[in-house]
């Protein structure tokens, strides 16, 4: 199961040596697995992926992510394949008595350019993060860190925390070193080039162990996944990641091209912008969201459940049960609000007819093969659907220029409900898509963020759940899964983290 577990139960406060002790012996296992499968030095293998970072600076938006997906960057925390917060740049992790936390860094580790990690190289990066990142604030407010002495941190956090680790493995806080030039970072590649929308070029870090038997990398950047899966079948790709479902079938058969599936912990949705007249009324928004089958979704998708909620089902904090379907219930909220079925199909109020425009993105595939049932479902309610394509969706959704947004989102990248509750549903928060606001939310999750009882926290984000479906700015739609077309030379490949650990340091080209 790739859903990362929670730290919720873990009333430990120290991330103890131990374990990175033996991260650091699975690590040294995988390398003298590499070395009896693989020799690959002066090897170059090509990853086609419908989305690359948008520059090397990882304060800026979600660049942080892109990096450390690509294997460029790395964080003092990080997510395992089994999905447990683990120590990674960092060693430990103990929460001192007056709510600050202590960091112990992890020996002999460098930048790509040999230089050592210090504590104060990664003061200086994060402190800049986190006055540039709105995403660096959102579970406990800003995080400020100083140097106590050349392997040691001090953290305090504007709110109180109990899971400092787990916020230190969100996507905003890779460590990296400011040049005169482009960033430095840690990760098990290098860059070697960038071109902006289209490829990296990276090399193996060799100050990072086991560069010997890493291949060069590039990274091309394919933004239509049909388009992919073309040139994967015609060998120009070892690696594309998130193939179609509907060119799986293509690979049948094939002896050098297979395709791995595997569950993730995204969550597919639909925003409603609350800001428009028609769905600035709460009735329109749960008659929607009510006229939505999402076994028709998985149908359509040919993978992946209905979603229950905000979160995967494997996670604890995760909602109960099923969302409704229910199109008697739409019918009648929609006359509720005046919304009236006419002779010729279409519903309107005040001589407007009720239409929508639906927003989707092909970076992520299922989305666009959502639009059509969508749509369908919503013109039996009475409702006309217009459906449109971006390759920008953070510009379309920053911009509030939408009315219903389909999009996908990992919900719990480090294992806890707090940075996605917070991120995306506050009043003021930095990627509230929808504009959606409620004093009575807001309070739960300022109470979720305070909160150190992991019962507790628990509850309150199933309680944020539950305000979110009552106010319906948002429907939770499928939990997916996700195929990655392998060629022979990286059939030991396994996939793992979603989409935030694509390139990791045990990627190596296997022997025939």
């Amino acid at each position: 199961m790739l859903i990362a577990k929670n730290q919720l139960n873990r009333d430990q406060q120290t991330f103890d040596r131990c374990r990175n002790a033996l991260s650091a012996a699975g690590l040294a296992a995988a390398f003298a697995l590499a070395g009896v499968i693989a020799s690959a030095a002066a090897e170059n293998v090509t990853v086609g992926q419908t989305f690359l970072a948008s520059g090397l600076d990882p304060a800026d938006g979600s660049t942080g992510w892109a990096l450390v997906s690509h294997g460029i960057a790395e964080q003092l925390f990080s997510v395992s394949r089994d999905g447990e917060v683990i120590p990674n740049l960092a060693a430990s992790a103990t929460k001192n008595a007056d709510g600050s936390w202590m960091i112990e860094l992890s020996p002999e580790r460098f930048f790509s350019d040999g230089t050592p990690v210090t504590a104060k190289l990664v003061a200086a990066a994060l402190n800049r993060t986190g006055e540039a990142n709105a995403s660096a604030r959102a579970t406990a407010g800003r995080l400020i860190f100083e140097a106590v002495d050349n392997d040691t941190l001090n953290v305090t956090t504007e709110q109180p925390t109990a899971i400092l680790p787990s916020i230190l493995a969100e996507w905003a806080f890779p460590v990296y070193m400011e040049t005169s030039g482009d960033p430095i970072f840690t990760g098990p590649f290098a860059v070697e080039s960038f071109e902006t929308g289209s490829a990296i070029e990276m090399v193996p870090n060799r100050h990072y162990e086991g560069h010997g038997q890493r291949p060069d990398v590039t990274i091309r950047r394919i933004a239509d996944g049909q388009s992919m899966a073309l040139a994967f079948a015609s060998g120009e790709l070892d690696l594309a990641f998130n193939l179609p479902v509907e060119t799986i079938s293509m690979f049948d058969g094939s002896k050098d091209r297979s395709v791995r599936s595997f569950p993730v912990a995204y969550q597919y949705m639909m925003w409603m912008n609350t800001r428009t007249p028609t769905l600035g009324d709460v009735r329109v928004r749960r008659a929607i969201d009510a006229a939505i089958n999402r076994n028709h979704l998985v149908t359509a998708a040919r993978a992946g459940t209905p979603a229950t909620g905000a979160f995967a089902a494997g996670y604890p904090f995760a909602a109960e049960g099923t969302l409704a379907y229910d199109p008697d219930l739409s019918a009648r909220l929609l006359d509720e609000a005046g919304w009236i079925m006419g002779d010729d199909g279409l519903r309107s109020k005040d001589g407007k007819n009720l239409d929508l425009v639906l927003w989707a993105y092909p970076q992520r595939p299922d989305l666009v093969t959502f639009q059509p049932v969508i749509r369908a479902a919503l013109a039996d309610l009475g409702i006309a659907v217009t459906t449109q394509v971006t390759e920008s969706p953070s510009n379309v959704a920053d911009s509030g220029e939408f009315d219903l947004f389909l999009w996908a989102q990992h919900t719990a990248p480090s294992g806890d409900p707090g940075l996605f509750l917070s991120l995306f549903f506050e009043t003021d928060a930095a990627r509230n898509y929808t504009g959606w606001s409620s004093a009575t939310y807001d309070d739960v999750v300022d109470a979720l963020r305070k909160a150190e009882d992991s019962n507790e926290r628990i509850a309150l984000a199933k309680k944020a759940q539950e305000l979110i479906a009552d106010g319906a700015p948002v429907s939770f739609l499928v939990t997916p899964q996700w195929h990655v077309g392998l060629s022979g030379r990286l059939a030991d490949y396994q996939p793992w983290g979603s989409d935030y650990y694509v390139i990791r340091p045990d990627l190596f080209v296997s022997q025939p």
